[in-house]
């Protein structure tokens, strides 16, 4: 059962939507408090979490950043009343999904499946029968979910991992802005193009010194690197 996560400060929440993650396989614990779920977090134990914007000691932002700082883990974002710009400041601190408030539950436990799903490589998939992709200073792991830059591993979130995959296999492709979000996020609800231009420069500045994206105007996104042979 995947433990999840919620740092809200809103007691009514909790109870109930932990009742019906159940529903779902999921186990969700809440914190209160930044304090305290940051507490829980180094603890241990969690497969993702959620994080609401309005919260006390620091806001959900500030919370996202102190997380990225330190780990990897998906972080979905609830967000006040959608407002766009809370979805871009959320993505640019490495959130992996953001859900506007007030929400339906089911539409959450959706948003966390689909993060939860890009964690996990089974023997049976397709992604455990590939091995390494190998490219001029970068590798690409669909079995370990790891990249490597120059030797070096990569701290990369769920989102900007399945973003390199997507380009890495198929180098030569160039990937418009939607079919990245389609390929991304598995759905076509509540997305806007500027969510992928985001992904792209947080992964381009994790990427450098290597110039491994190159941008082809009015089309997309395409790896820039050339293949290794064996």
């Amino acid at each position: 059962m995947a433990r999840i996560l919620l740092i809200d400060d809103d007691t009514d929440l909790g109870p109930p939507l932990a009742a019906y993650f159940r529903r779902f396989g999921l186990e969700l614990v809440q914190a209160f408090a930044p304090s305290e779920g940051l507490g829980l977090l180094r603890a241990g134990g969690f497969d993702a979490a959620i994080l609401d914007v309005m919260l006390p000691e620091m806001d959900g932002f500030e919370l996202c950043r102190t997380i990225r700082r330190e780990s990897a883990l998906p972080i979905v974002m609830l967000t006040a009343r959608g407002d766009v710009m809370d979805r871009v400041v959320g993505l640019e601190l490495g959130a992996d999904d953001y859900l506007p408030k007030p929400f339906e539950p089911r539409e959450l436990v959706a948003r966390l499946q689909t993060v939860l799903r890009r964690m996990r490589t089974t023997p049976s998939s397709p992604a455990a029968l590939e091995g390494p992709l190998r490219f001029v200073g970068l590798e690409v792991d669909p079995v370990t979910r790891t990249a490597k830059r120059q030797g070096e591993t990569l701290e990369l979130t769920s989102t900007e991992f399945d973003l390199l995959l997507l380009l890495a296999r198929a180098p030569a492709q160039v990937h418009s802005r939607d079919d990245i979000l389609a390929a991304l996020r598995g759905h076509d609800a509540d997305l806007y193009t500027r969510a992928v231009d985001i992904v792209v420069s947080r992964l381009r500045k994790k990427l450098e010194p290597l110039d491994c994206i190159r941008t082809v105007r009015h089309a997309g996104y395409a790896l820039a690197l050339q293949p290794l042979t064996s």
